[in-house]
């Protein structure tokens, strides 16, 4: 076990390291080492608006308080991420979810020797030269179900912000991220995450090069029946990759919504556990 490809786990907006509990139990099963990390702005690392607990709650409030992680962009959460790979020791597999492609590609641009592979899971890769947050208004994304969730205004508060707290959303978020999670643990997830996801992560136009993020090595995971990412915007991503990539990129299909750590740990485990064997 000691001898086999760390894998460090990363996770998209609004979510934290909690998220990938379960796969880095089936993991540990097929004796391979895992971190869930939080990225900047999120998870503990992640304050929320006063205004998401103050009490009575405070609607407009809520909507203009500026965002505690406004200041977060992908390139500075990818020196964090950067910092805790190396903490590890090794190069290390990186598996990046959502808006945690983001992130991940600007680890791979900026320090290409710390990642042995990636494997993205529906997530956003701004490979061609436009930000992450062109694939939310491609000619491929025909789902406005995120849009839907916001809160406020994001050039007001310098956040995707959800009211993560009220009921009358709770079917709307579960339906966006976890449609096909059974409902105890949907309701678990749905309390633990974070109102603000920073805007200048999926916002920052990164340059990705094929002499560096180009030259390591790409899987993405598809998955089939997702409401926040569509399938079409999944695979023309997994194009724009090719085009700067030095080898093809490694494609498996789920039949899952947003969230494959939660309703399909261990399929999502096996395909990670087949990319370490294989790297």
């Amino acid at each position: 076990m000691n001898d086999s490809l760390p894998v460090v786990l990363v996770h998209g907006f609004w979510h934290g390291s909690w998220c990938w509990s379960l796969v880095a139990e089936q993991l540990a099963g097929r004796g391979i080492r895992s971190v869930a990390v939080d990225l900047e702005g999120h998870g503990l690392r992640g304050p929320a608006p006063r205004a998401a607990t103050a009490r009575p709650f405070d609607a407009e409030a809520f909507a203009n308080e500026p965002s505690p992680v406004g200041q977060v962009t992908a390139s500075s959460a990818a020196a964090l991420l950067a910092e805790q790979v190396r903490a590890i020791g090794r190069p290390c597999l990186v598996v990046a979810h959502s808006n945690g492609g983001v992130v991940a590609t600007a680890l791979a641009e900026l320090a290409p020797e710390l990642v042995a592979g990636l494997v993205y899971v529906a997530a956003i890769v701004p490979a061609n030269g436009e930000p992450g947050s062109y694939y939310a208004t491609c000619p491929e994304n025909d789902n406005d179900r995120l849009f839907k969730l916001l809160a406020a205004d994001p050039a007001v508060v310098g956040a995707a912000r959800i009211d993560v707290g009220d009921p009358a959303r709770r079917d709307e978020i579960k339906a966006a991220f976890y449609a096909d999670v059974d409902d105890r643990t949907a309701d678990a997830a749905i309390a633990l995450l974070n109102p603000d996801g920073p805007i200048g992560i999926p916002a920052e136009q990164l340059t990705v090069t094929p002499e560096r993020y180009g030259r390591v090595p790409h899987s993405y995971v598809i998955c089939t029946q997702d409401n926040a990412i569509p399938p079409a915007v999944q695979h023309r991503l997994v194009k724009e990759i090719d085009a700067v990539s030095a080898a093809p990129t490694v494609v498996t299909e789920l039949e899952s919504s947003h969230s494959p750590f939660l309703s399909q740990p261990a399929a999502l485990a096996e395909v990670i556990a087949a990319k370490v064997r294989a790297t």
